[in-house]
């Protein structure tokens, strides 16, 4: 059994940035797939980025006016932490932002691939 615990969210002005962790734990969480998640008020919740924890190899969010250019994820096995680092932050960046694993090998995207789940952290963006 894998857990995660996020953190780093808050209040932020558009234009700034956060950098959200996510520590797991538990049964041979280093060979899943990470990923983060976001869902505002009303939304589905979409799909952010993704992390290998094995390879190191990322996936971000193709959706060019969404993810790109603005935030990465990484790793530091050390920790046991996978971040998510979120720069030129904008108002409709606001959502619960969450961690997820999943087993390898599968759909990286979709919420399906993932067993386990974070308790979730608010992100905020003021204009």
């Amino acid at each position: 059994q894998v857990q995660l615990v996020e953190s780093g969210g808050g209040l932020v002005q558009a234009g700034g940035s956060l950098r959200l962790s996510c520590v797991a734990s538990g049964r041979n969480f280093n060979t899943y797939t990470m990923g983060w998640f976001r869902q505002a008020p009303g939304k589905e919740r979409e799909f952010v980025a993704a992390l290998g924890w094995i390879t190191g190899s990322t996936y971000l969010a193709q959706n060019a006016d969404f993810v790109k250019g603005r935030f990465t994820i990484s790793r530091d096995n050390a920790q046991n932490t996978v971040y998510l680092q979120m720069n030129s932050l904008k108002p409709e960046d606001t959502a619960v932002y969450y961690c997820a694993a999943g087993r390898p090998g599968k759909l990286v995207t979709v919420t399906e691939t993932y067993d386990t789940w974070g308790q979730g952290t608010q992100v905020t963006v003021s204009s």
